[in-house]
């Protein structure tokens, strides 16, 4: 597809500067842009990456006050809204799933699967489970006996849900991510001679995701001792994240990629933890509340505020520690001072 910067602004609510008969094939970033791309910046501070882009025409905020490079410029007053938008305009459409059971799946008797769902090749239902209207269910995956799944969700290839999992509406798990599994927890014994035994504590629980729920690739969520593993409505997970056995967290909460929250911690409401960040097991972060990138949590966190380092502390604290060897050095250097002043 070949649209015009004319064409481009019109679609997505912006006014032309510059050569508005500049044609467009593609979006892409400030640093990969080429000839024929439309590409975008959003803040002033990027000055010099939009100097150096190749971009054949940007989208920039009404506020944009430096030069650019490129033929033309749509000026808008949300770039990321934009950037979508222009980014929607281009894209391959989706790939539409038929509804039906392919012939390679294993889908036992006793399963209810509701109306226009897909079930992919080579994927396994086992008995008991409910699979709500308008799912798709993609190749190779598992639903384990007596999981309930709501309306539209979409489950992606390799993902694993075990037993009893629940899910709600247009829930939507990414490949390979595995819910349900048996959480961290043995008991060990030493006997008179010394000799140490382990033995595993059952796993009775189930884990429940709630309506709109994200979860990214590779992405672990453990089944609950006892009771529940839950994760709120509308909250994301990326990545690679680890959800250990009777966490709670709360609704339109992010938790970003690598990061890991021990057994029976509670995640408040609209919580944000950082990348690799770790919360200890039976601790609170409060409604709010952010962990940043690879702090170490040992204590509750309280609403609203913003922790890091290891062990977290607030940001105003861990950065008083980070620059007092500076602080001493500078003082340090003006004692040296004073006392050649004074003949000390």
């Amino acid at each position: 597809m070949i649209l015009t910067v004319k064409e481009i602004a019109e679609r997505i609510g912006g006014a032309v500067d510059g050569d508005g008969s500049a044609e467009i094939s593609a979006v892409a970033g400030l640093e990969e842009a080429r000839p024929g791309d439309l590409s975008f910046c959003k803040d002033p501070k990027h000055v010099k990456a939009v100097a150096g882009t190749k971009a054949t025409a940007l989208i920039l905020p009404e506020t944009w006050f430096e030069p650019f490079p490129c033929a033309a410029a749509i000026r808008v007053a949300a770039p990321d809204e934009a950037c979508m938008a222009a980014a929607a305009i281009f894209a391959p459409p989706a790939p539409v799933r038929a509804p039906g059971i392919h012939p390679t799946a294993i889908v036992a008797e006793n399963v209810s699967i509701g109306r226009n769902v897909h079930i992919g090749p080579y994927t396994v239902i086992e008995r008991g489970a409910t699979i709500g209207d308008g799912c798709t269910i993609e190749a190779q995956v598992y639903i384990g006996e007596d999981c309930r799944i709501g309306d539209g969700c979409h489950i992606y290839p390799q993902t694993t849900l075990r037993e009893g999992t629940v899910l709600g509406k247009r829930v939507i798990l990414h490949c390979g991510v595995r819910i349900g599994g048996d959480g961290y927890g043995y008991t060990h014994e030493v006997s008179p001679d010394g000799k140490i035994s382990i033995s595993k504590i059952p796993q009775l629980g189930i884990v429940e995701l709630g309506d709109d729920v994200e979860v990214g690739s590779n992405t672990t969520i453990d089944r609950a001792r006892l009771g529940r593993t839950k994760v709120g409505a509308c909250t994301k997970i990326d990545n690679l994240v680890q959800v250990a056995h009777n966490v709670q967290i709360g609704s339109c909460s992010g938790l970003i990629a690598q990061c890991g929250v021990a057994g029976s911690a509670h995640i408040g409401s609209g919580v944000l933890i950082w990348a690799q960040a770790g919360i200890s097991g039976h601790i609170h972060v409060n409604d709010r509340a952010q962990v940043g990138p690879q702090a170490g949590v040992p204590q509750d966190v309280p609403a609203g505020s913003y922790v890091i380092g290891t062990p977290a502390g607030s940001l105003r604290d861990v950065a008083a520690i980070a620059l007092a060897p500076k602080a001493i050095s500078r003082l340090r250097a003006d004692v040296k001072e004073l006392k050649k002043k004074i003949g000390g």
